[in-house]
């Protein structure tokens, strides 16, 4: 079978990896002239197998005038003249409850977990270098009651194989020492020591050219943007190009926002909404005041991970619509936080500052499988903040559906509905 994904991102190269094993003929087409350009770009860093609860939380209702208000705040809203954005806004607040949270927990770790066991075998087999390190993570609590309620997550997790401990002040700068300039801001943390770190956009890089020097039957057709999904008696025949028609037997989805376009002509009202979020990569210039395991400020929603002789900062989740412009207040805020956080670390000269489009569903599940309505075209979108650390396992999962075969993970939830 002939398989064209559209998405040169992380997800759409994992896609074509694990169906090329199963033997499919694949072509991936992206815009952009390189793979990894968008999302992938430079996002956070983190392979956060056990943190994957989503942002639609219980008491997520309750910050938001706070987030709103403060100029350092994780969260930014600029309503505008979009239905698609009142309608992700309002479903998102629907699954801000406790019953809605854990059950998407649930089914994120065992799609995360599964992600987690693929990732590694990759990274152990195919030897391309993106800065992979089995670092740990510690995720910083600010007081005791936020404390608390890490406890409460960690022991929900632990029913479901998370293997995590809560530490101490003391015991958080014993394992972190260059935390040390703000130890006054914390009161404790969770430490996971399965979690992993890498660079995405090394790791797009590194796929793509293992694919194609394998002879895995894998082809790229970069700098070229897909304008229609083309549609003949009720199934995918193939793709409307900048230069031409591409034809294939299926088609997967794997384009992140880019993905609402192309599907809306089909009928299909992708719940996806960017959040925006931003990023600085800094040289490691002293070596003891950059920390070697990965940190989530929880506070402020920051992650730090150290990726080779760089640090990799990133945060913020701006619903401001679909520009990935820089804007200076936020540059201002996250160059402050982090510097305060590890300030020898580097000179703060050079920032290496991005800004891209996380795909984000209003519960925080992606969206896989079969897209309703249309034979032949499938869906792997939706992992916001989540797309490296899920990318392998969605794509086990996709590559099972388009195989006919049982999915390793039960389905409930990923699916999208039936077309109304």
């Amino acid at each position: 079978m002939h398989v064209l994904i559209l998405g040169a991102g992380v997800t759409g190269l994992a896609t074509a990896r694990a169906l090329a094993e199963e033997g499919h003929a694949v072509t991936v087409l992206d815009a952009e002239p390189r793979v990894g350009q968008g999302a992938s770009f430079a996002n956070g860093g983190q392979l956060s197998y056990s943190y994957v609860a989503p942002f639609a939380g219980p008491g997520v209702i309750g910050k938001v005038p706070h987030w709103m208000l403060d100029a350092d705040g994780p969260l930014r809203f600029r309503p505008r003249m979009d239905p698609g954005q009142w309608k992700w806004l309002i479903a998102f607040l629907r699954a801000c409850n406790p019953a809605t949270a854990e059950l998407t927990t649930r089914r994120l770790l065992l799609l995360s977990y599964l992600s987690r066991d693929l990732m590694r075998d990759l990274a152990a087999r195919e030897g391309f270098d993106f800065a992979f390190a089995p670092a740990g993570k510690l995720v910083l609590q600010p007081d005791e009651a936020a404390m608390a309620g890490a406890r409460r997550q960690m022991e929900l997790q632990a029913k479901w194989g998370t293997e995590q401990r809560a530490l101490t002040r003391d015991e958080c700068l014993a394992l972190e020492p260059a935390l040390a300039g703000i130890a006054h801001r914390i009161a404790g943390g969770i430490h996971t020591v399965s979690e992993d770190a890498g660079d995405c956009r090394l790791f797009c890089e590194g796929l793509a050219a293992s694919l194609q020097r394998s002879n895995a039957g894998v082809s790229f057709r970069l700098g070229l943007r897909a304008t229609q999904i083309i549609r003949a008696e009720g199934r995918v025949r193939g793709v409307a190009t900048s230069q031409g028609v591409i034809e294939a037997d299926a088609v997967v989805l794997a384009l992140g926002v880019g993905a609402r376009a192309l599907a809306r002509p089909l009928g299909l009202d992708l719940p996806i909404y960017p959040l925006k979020g931003y990023s600085l990569t800094l040289p490691i210039l002293r070596d003891d005041a950059a920390p070697r395991i990965s940190v989530t400020d929880s506070a402020a929603k920051l992650v730090y991970a150290r990726l080779g002789p760089r640090l990799r900062v990133a945060g913020m989740a701006d619903v401001v619509g679909y520009s990935t412009a820089f804007e200076e207040k936020r540059l201002t805020s996250l160059v402050r936080q982090a510097r305060a956080a590890f300030p020898g670390a580097s000179d703060w000269r050079e920032l290496n500052p991005w800004a891209g489009l996380r795909p984000a569903t209003p519960t925080g599940l992606p969206i896989l499988g079969r897209a309703p309505g249309t034979q032949g075209l499938y869906l792997n979108l939706g992992q916001g903040s989540l797309g490296f650390t899920l990318a392998m396992g969605s794509a086990a999962v996709l590559a099972a559906e388009i195989g006919g075969r049982a999915s390793p993970i039960p389905m409930d939830g990923f699916r999208m509905g039936p077309v109304p």
